[in-house]
């Protein structure tokens, strides 16, 4: 019997999910003291072919990540692959925003596969790791899929990783997806982190990333500080 193509989409959706490991931690929500951060490849070799997303969008999405995972004491680890012979420097944006963190060199295309990053992140004690950066179907998706056969719940924040063109950022998504990876966005990261606003301590920073990096959002927290906030 010939099926025809709707039958045959939604078929094979429900495979994709049939073939998702089932993490029930992967109900939990990301918190400050679960959470641990790897943003891989920010350098300039690899984002001057990136089309997947715009580049100004894809280092405004990375660095408010990066903000966002200082403002809550979030581990955060940047990744470089030959930085001096080849890649190029980590963005300038991403190193001033955290002038505290070194990266960790490489050769290899599987950032999982350097030592002291792997045991850096593992000494960290948490399993809730958020994997971003360049390109999204090589150095983003190989230490996902190491990082979930080694035990992890791996988080890809999407919006802040690009690749060649759309389709090669796309299906990668797809594979990890398969793999048992959780597809998120950075700015959703940053609000589950804050969980409630009665939390002063971060609300006022978390409201300050958003004016920088958050688009219409922070667009939104000008008016009212100008327009409705006085008034009151």
């Amino acid at each position: 019997m010939r099926l025809s193509p709707v039958r045959t989409a939604l078929l094979s959706m429900f495979a994709l999910f049939a073939a998702a490991p089932a993490h029930a931690d992967l109900r939990d929500p990301l918190t400050r003291d679960n959470s641990v951060v790897l943003m891989v490849d920010y350098q300039p070799q690899f984002v001057f072919s990136v089309q997947s997303i715009p580049v100004l969008e894809l280092i405004n999405n990375a660095v408010g990540l990066s903000k966002a995972a200082k403002t809550f004491d979030v581990p955060t680890f940047y990744a470089t692959i030959s930085a001096q012979s080849f890649g190029g420097p980590f963005f300038r944006q991403l190193t001033q925003a955290r002038p505290e963190l070194t990266p960790f060199d490489r050769t290899s295309i599987d950032a999982w596969q350097e030592p002291r990053l792997r045991a850096a992140i593992a000494a960290t004690g948490r399993k809730k790791l958020l994997v971003s950066g360049l390109w999204t179907d090589s150095c983003v998706t190989l230490p996902v899929l190491a990082a979930l056969k080694d035990g992890y719940e791996v988080y890809v924040v999407v919006d802040a990783s690009g690749d060649v063109n759309r389709e090669s950022h796309e299906m990668a998504v797809q594979r990890m997806i398969q793999a048992g990876a959780v597809p998120v966005t950075w700015m959703a990261v940053m609000l589950e982190w804050q969980g409630d606003w009665a939390r002063g301590n971060t609300g006022a920073q978390v409201q300050k990333i958003a004016q920088e990096h958050g688009g219409g959002w922070g667009q939104g927290i000008d008016y009212h500080q100008s327009m409705v906030a006085p008034r009151k």
